[in-house]
């Protein structure tokens, strides 16, 4: 069997599949061995793909309606029931209609409510700025007792769910719209809080999470090639609690950092990032993301590719951190 490493060295196309897929798939298998799990759906089943869940155990599924602060109080108090809500919406409807009753509902009281976001990021596509939640994980990270996932690809998500299952308190798990690149194995491990490493590098390391990470093994090869360049890939899937740990062992080993994600370059990941090389370990630094700005209807790769989220700007990045280094 082939890795992603193995497709990348070719210029292979990547396996593609959906996240939210194997989101509902997990949620139904692991709700059958479970009964205190309940899924709780705001008109978005057929979206967000927890109509598994609803066509397989229906009697612990509820359509809440349009209505999501209403939803978001309704999980907090099946929770207080011993249940195991998991709130399926999508990520700009998570971060904004229902952030009152995240914070001082769900969080306040360290409820054990997990959020199956979706939609998040730019490559929503054609539904716009309006859906484009690009803000979602800054919004999430700055509420106290809030855990944050942003799973890599189909096995990772059914992995993050499993361990959202296992995990008591808030928990919000960010996936997105369209099919991704599959970059991990159904044996590779996961574990919160602990990042995971496909490349180690001598120049610089890429830090990144979601589809990026297809994207910075692409960079890191061109890098390679073409520059002669040692770059290290790091999936942080956990951006709360983030693995400090890990990142400060990758800026002492190269002495710069690039991070990349599919959201606002403020707050997130790379803000997550900064604040702790900042005060513990300083290093040059770039971070690769939407620059605050608003996304518009298209199709997700042009709007990625328009919004700067390629391996071009992420090679491009590194090449400037690793400049910086060699000028201190």
């Amino acid at each position: 069997m082939q890795t992603i490493l193995d497709i990348v060295e070719k210029g292979q196309p990547p396996q593609m599949e959906l996240t939210r897929k194997a989101y509902g798939e997990t949620l139904v298998a692991e709700g059958l061995k479970d009964e205190r799990i309940v899924v709780l759906d705001a008109d978005l089943a057929a979206s967000t793909l927890s109509s598994y869940f609803r066509d397989a155990i229906p009697e612990r599924f509820f359509d809440m309606g349009i209505a999501e602060q209403n939803m978001t109080n309704v999980a907090a108090g099946l929770s207080l029931q011993g249940k195991i809500p998991w709130i399926s919406t999508y990520a700009v409807f998570v971060a904004g209609r229902t952030w009152d009753q995240v914070r001082n509902t769900v969080c306040y009281g360290k409820l054990n409510v997990k959020f199956g976001a979706c939609h998040g990021g730019i490559s929503v596509g054609k539904d716009g700025p309006t859906h484009q939640s690009i803000e979602d994980i800054t919004i999430m990270r700055v509420v106290p007792n809030m855990t944050i996932v942003v799973p890599a690809d189909y096995y990772e998500t059914a992995k993050a769910v499993r361990a959202g299952i296992k995990y008591i308190g808030p928990y919000f798990m960010r996936m997105g719209r369209e099919k991704v690149p599959v970059v991990t194995d159904p044996d590779d491990p996961f574990e919160m809080g602990k990042a995971n490493t496909f490349l180690e590098g001598k120049d610089c390391y890429i830090v990144c999470n979601g589809i990026m990470i297809h994207m910075a093994l692409v960079a890191a090869k061109e890098l390679r090639d073409k520059d002669g360049l040692s770059v290290g890939v790091v999936n942080m899937h956990t951006v709360k609690p983030l693995d400090r740990g890990r990142l400060i062992e990758c800026a002492k080993k190269t002495g710069c950092i690039v991070t990349a994600e599919e959201h606002s370059v403020i707050g997130a990941l790379g803000g997550a990032c900064a604040e702790v090389l900042g005060q513990e370990y300083p290093v040059p630094m770039r971070i690769v993301g939407v620059n605050d700005r608003y996304g518009e209807s298209g199709a997700p790769e042009e709007l990625l590719e328009r919004w700067g989220l390629t391996s071009k700007e992420i090679a491009e990045a590194v090449r400037e951190v690793v400049a910086m280094k060699k000028r201190k």
